[in-house]
């Protein structure tokens, strides 16, 4: 389910170039007062050759964002536009972040080192251009717990706290600042290429297609697929895949994202962007992560509909280049695979040998129930029921689980006999930002990534 990271050395490939006199806007970082550093992500550094760097040339790159070798000259400011809880909105782009770096990691993979609260932007519109040291915090939480659980996400960098005085209407304020820097492979969105459709531009159009299959190549479409040679047709089959399995991924994690817009939607399939996210407290298809989704939008359980959706736009977007029969055909993989990611995610979080998706659908709905009845959210009942373990007592499921063959291997971790497993729920979230606050304890956020990193190699390993 996951790749080992590779561990390189620095290879700069600044890849984008080409493209930004149309695709962004140079900008400069903001002066921030102090930078003092307060998490480091070596091991995703050493993915990309910079895990050597002294405290002090971290600071001076991420906090103070001098170029790196061959790399970016300035940093860039990419355009988008984006469907925004389905209104769209032309009046959006990097607001407070950039793209600062890009490099090869030791697959030869393309990678993007990109900013969240580095200053404002042309497209900062009313925004101060600065990120909160708590969402800086939740963000850690979030990408350590997700690559734990093996899902495509953006790696948390690099946090410094930046000493300025931050106000915000929806939390305490003045609240403390920081600057975060993301690993990710690429910062190209599904409103990246709604920007293009709005103007009609087909030359960039292409040219953009051509830069995402280039740089994050998938695998062609099925044979006999219409269009099957057409760079645009190629592009939508690869989000489909990708999309759909993220997710899935989201749906076995029991993760909120929380705010689904078309401009959060990487082209190259990752997880990004965490905003109001929540991990479900029990099994509630209705939960929802962010106090203004009124409607339930962006629901648990609506998430893989609105994934569906966004490609639809992509879709749209592509009809500059492509007639629609190619796309259309491409679009109606996502409800097939999505249901083969949930098969095969499901059995291995389980920790049972892989089923069929006819098997999997009675399985999850089985799994839901029960969550339902025991009151369990998804990390206890999968690690209470990990390997086949306490069939018995898990009614239907159980009997289910019961006939199932445990996977080689699912319980050899010493993880699997701990008294349970670590969650990610919103008290816990709280009680890490408030020994942070209150008392600039960074221990109980170090303890509790620690926790999540022994989840992650019991379930596998790290995801690359």
């Amino acid at each position: 389910m996951r790749d080992e990271p590779q561990v390189s050395s620095y290879l700069p490939d600044p890849a984008i170039l080409p493209l930004a006199a149309w695709l962004a806007d140079e900008v400069a970082p903001a002066d921030f007062p102090v930078t003092t550093l307060r998490f480091r992500n070596d091991r995703a550094a050493a993915t990309v050759g910079l895990s050597q760097l002294s405290d002090a040339q971290w600071v001076q790159h991420f906090g103070r964002f001098a170029a790196l070798p061959d790399n970016l000259p300035v940093p860039l400011a990419l355009r988008y536009h984006g469907h925004q809880f389905r209104h769209y909105n032309p009046d959006i782009g990097d607001g407070r972040g950039f793209l600062f770096a890009q490099m090869r990691d030791g697959a030869g993979r393309l990678l993007d080192l990109g900013t969240k609260g580095s200053g404002r932007t042309p497209w900062s519109r009313d925004g101060d251009g600065r990120l909160t040291l708590k969402g800086a915090v939740r963000e850690i939480l979030a990408t350590e717990m997700l690559e734990a659980l093996g899902v495509n996400t953006s790696k948390t960098f690099s946090v410094i706290e930046t000493g300025e005085e931050l106000w915000r209407g929806d939390e305490p304020s003045p609240t403390r600042s920081a600057v975060l820097v993301r690993l990710s492979h690429g910062h190209v969105r599904i409103g990246t290429f709604q920007r293009l459709a709005a103007f009609q531009d087909a030359e960039h159009m292409a040219e953009l297609v051509n830069y995402c299959l280039t740089q994050f190549p998938g695998p062609p479409p099925p044979e006999g697929a219409p269009g099957r040679d057409e760079p645009a047709a190629m592009l939508l089959h690869q989000v489909v895949e990708r999309l759909a399995e993220l997710a899935a991924s989201w749906m076995v994690a029991g993760f909120v994202h929380g705010v689904l817009n078309t401009d959060n939607m990487n082209i190259s399939g990752e997880s990004f962007d965490y905003g109001p996210w929540r991990w479900l407290p029990r099994w509630d298809a209705s939960f929802t992560a962010a106090y203004f989704d009124h409607s339930g939008l962006y629901a648990f359980g609506r998430q893989p509909e609105a994934l569906f959706w966004n490609c639809g736009q992509l879709a749209v977007s592509l009809r500059v280049l492509s007639e629609s029969a190619p796309l259309v055909a491409a679009l109606d993989r996502f409800g097939p695979l999505y249901e083969a990611a949930m098969a095969r995610r499901f059995s291995a979080r389980l920790g049972i040998e892989p089923v069929s998706v006819e098997q999997a659908k009675l399985l999850v709905g089985a799994a839901e129930q029960q969550m339902r009845e025991s009151g369990l959210g998804p990390d206890a009942f999968f690690f209470t029921h990990r390997g086949g373990r306490h069939a018995d007592t898990a009614g239907e499921f159980g009997e289910m689980l019961a006939r199932l063959r445990p996977a080689e291997g699912a319980l050899d971790h010493p993880f699997w006999a701990n008294s349970g497993p670590p969650a990610m729920l919103i008290d816990e979230v709280e009680a890490i930002w408030s020994a942070i606050d209150t008392n600039d304890d960074w221990q109980v956020l170090a303890e509790k990534i620690g926790a999540v990193r022994e989840l992650g190699t019991a379930l596998c390993g790290p995801t690359g």
